[in-house]
């Protein structure tokens, strides 16, 4: 009986990772909010950002949405322990819409992959953890040179020179 208890148990925290991500997938944000507890904390790691609530979530991604009008997302629940699911997912559109993070449009097209470590509670997703490259992300869309570019190396250099000045003038 105990392993039948266990088997629903990880079907429902599962399904619950996966109310997210199929609303996510259909660019829902209000489908996004009903899959969070009303005070979820989602934590964008990369991002430096912490929503605290189902609605700053729902602002976030209809902000995105609004930034990257052709976003497509596919996922995949990688793994689930205990409250917790894993979830393995990939973002690829185009900065074509509005401002997004104060970043304005680019006209780049972006791919992102990431990894989402989702804490469910009552069937709702009370916290989340996401890491993706965000480098990578500001590479695509020009923020930064692209990796062994001549501009990448000369911004290394003028960080390492800038980096012994500082640390000689703080010896002395």
């Amino acid at each position: 009986m105990e392993a039948t208890t266990t088997a629903i148990s990880t079907q429902a925290i599962a399904e619950a990772a996966k109310r997210d991500f199929d609303a996510l997938q259909n660019r829902d944000p209000d489908g996004m909010k009903a899959a969070y507890a009303g005070d979820a904390v989602i934590d964008f790691i990369p991002l430096g950002l912490v929503l605290r609530g189902h609605e700053e979530l729902r602002q976030f991604f209809v902000e995105l949405f609004a930034a990257v009008p052709d976003l497509e997302t596919t996922y995949e629940v990688v793994a689930t322990e205990g409250n917790t699911a894993v979830v393995e997912w990939r973002m690829r559109g185009t900065l074509t819409g509005a401002p997004f993070q104060g970043i304005d449009p680019t006209g780049k097209s972006v791919e992102i992959r990431g990894v989402d470590v989702m804490r469910i509670e009552n069937d709702r997703i009370a916290h989340t953890t996401a890491y993706f490259d965000q480098m990578g992300f500001a590479r695509q869309i020009g923020m930064m040179p692209a990796q062994d570019s001549g501009a990448e190396k000369a911004m290394k250099s003028a960080f390492n020179a800038a980096t012994k000045l500082r640390s000689r003038f703080s010896q002395t």
